[in-house]
């Protein structure tokens, strides 16, 4: 009943729409010369949605009133909290599978204001950005839509949070755009290749106890849902710095792993070094991070037997997905 009312620049929970869909109309619009952002933050929206307001736009819709009872139970029907069942007078249910519909229902009054004022925008659930082509109309977007979403829709803006700004700055749905020359496109935002990287250093520290197997194991788990999400940017040169900053902290924890000299040295001439050298490099006092960076373990540990011990490169993934795009 409401997909079809709904603003055709929403592309949150809805069927046949993704992120991916409205980072690309976002590059769509900066291509057309709409310079400028409006990134509007509503601070813990699902928690603050009007059950008042939300049930009149409901009744503007569906007739029968058993159903609106019904979904106002849902709304009311509370969250439990150390074995405590607490009321709701307010928002919906996280994780309750009607509540994504609900919040675009509720949001799309917002959607159709800026559609009545002409406004290039890209809205996914709670996260909005507007394309205006000056700063100044920025700041006077983001006035006229503060007041709205406060006065009208009872929502809270994270004032901190919004903000005007380049797209090519901007974090959105975890990307932010870049302009070369005449070519604009997609990329992580930093903060994104931030959070990757901690990941990464969380999944491979040297010193959890468990194999190199299945240390592996599970961090081709993280990032095989990582680039299934980002693989859409344009970042090979990136992924090639990437890489080889992973396969250094493989052979990390290698090095650590192997730990007694006698250790070091079996498994370095097990890999092709030559007597001499294995037991130089075996008692070597140098650090973990810069022995792992040491052409002994460059010619041990080749990148060829860290993927025959299950190291599935993220460069060579992120190539084919970024293909189909």
């Amino acid at each position: 009943m409401y997909e079809p009312l709904f603003s055709d620049s929403s592309y949150g929970f809805r069927p046949k729409r993704s992120a991916h869909q409205a980072i690309s109309k976002a590059l769509e619009y900066y291509e057309q010369g709409y310079r400028y952002v409006v990134d509007l933050d509503l601070a813990k929206y699902f928690d603050t949605v009007n059950h008042a307001i939300l049930i009149g736009m409901l009744r503007e819709q569906i007739k029968d009133e058993r159903v609106v009872k019904l979904i106002h139970k849902f709304l009311k029907s509370g969250v439990m909290e150390h074995g405590l069942v607490s009321p709701t007078r307010e928002g919906t249910p996280q994780g309750g599978n009607l509540s994504p519909l609900l919040s675009n229902i509720y949001l799309t009054a917002f959607d159709r204001l800026l559609e009545s004022r002409g406004h290039k925008f890209v809205r996914y659930a709670d996260d909005c950005n507007i394309y205006v082509k000056s700063r100044r109309a920025a700041e006077r977007v983001m006035a006229s839509c503060v007041k709205f979403l406060e006065g009208t829709l009872k929502l809270t803006v994270n004032q901190t949070k919004s903000q005007v700004g380049s797209p090519l700055k901007l974090k959105f749905l975890g990307f932010s755009l870049y302009k070369t020359g005449r070519k604009a496109g997609i990329r992580p935002h930093q903060k994104s290749i931030m959070r990757f990287k901690d990941k990464i250093r969380e999944l491979t520290s040297r010193k959890q106890a468990r194999s190199v197997e299945l240390i592996l194991k599970r961090l081709k788990r993280y990032t095989t849902g990582w680039l299934g999400y980002y693989s859409i940017a344009d970042m090979e040169s990136h992924m090639k710095r990437l890489t080889e900053w992973v396969r250094r902290r493989i052979r990390q924890i290698y090095w650590k792993q192997w730990k007694k000299i006698k250790t070091k040295h079996d498994n370095l001439v097990r890999l092709g070094i030559n007597n001499a050298k294995a037991w130089e490099w075996a008692n070597s006092r140098k650090a973990y991070w810069r022995i792992a960076d040491s052409y002994v373990l460059h010619r041990s540990l080749t990148n060829e037997y860290l993927a025959s011990v299950g190291y599935d490169d993220i460069l060579n993934r992120y190539k084919v997905l970024h293909s189909n795009y």
